[in-house]
């Protein structure tokens, strides 16, 4: 095991950012790097990535299903159709990331998810995944940006989508799979 997993208190390897959190052990083993399809999907990774900008993970998963309901599942077309009023509230409530900046973002993305087919974003995210993609052996191996982050992202930007810089992008690519930087000696890795 290298210093850049740790094991848990069930004694498994796993990525060391894990730590001693059980949310984020869930998350990594459930989630982190397992491929992640459909639009909503997707939409929802891209609006909680955006949140998470400038903060750490950790705060939106605790903070996730309070996202989830004030956010319509982040059902685009309910989304798509928040208003003024729907700000405000959002605004006010606590147990999200009240910034407004980001919450008229992830409004404004669902109506550009919905000017696209069915099926169009996720297919479109994907197209940006690399072809192949070398195990980390550690942290100091895993990059903030790629190439396929930076076009993603510029992809995006063009479209009019909003909180997609390609940090924030290759943070998405890794949590849904795009990319997998489990690091050697991690059991996800295996």
């Amino acid at each position: 095991m290298t210093t850049d997993t740790r094991p848990g208190p069930d004694h498994v390897a796993r990525c060391a950012w894990v730590g001693d959190d059980p949310e984020y052990r869930r998350y990594h083993d459930e989630e982190w790097g397992i491929p992640l399809h459909g639009d909503r999907a997707l939409f929802e990774k891209m609006s909680l990535e955006g949140f998470q900008a400038g903060l750490s993970w950790i705060t939106i998963l605790r903070k996730r299903p309070r996202f989830r309901e004030v956010f319509a599942g982040f059902d685009p077309v309910a989304v798509a159709g928040f208003g003024e009023a729907d700000v405000e509230r959002l605004m006010a409530d606590a147990g999200i990331i009240r910034n407004r900046a980001k919450i008229l973002a992830t409004i404004s993305n669902a109506r550009l998810v919905l000017d696209m087919e069915p099926g169009e974003l996720d297919a479109f995210m994907w197209s940006f995944a690399p072809a192949s993609h070398a195990r980390p052996a550690s942290f100091g191996d895993v990059p903030a940006t790629t190439a396929e982050s930076d076009a993603l992202s510029k992809a995006l930007r063009k479209r009019g989508f909003r909180f997609v810089g390609s940090t924030t992008m290759y943070a998405l690519m890794q949590s849904s799979g795009m990319v997998d930087d489990h690091v050697a000696g991690c059991w996800r890795a295996a």
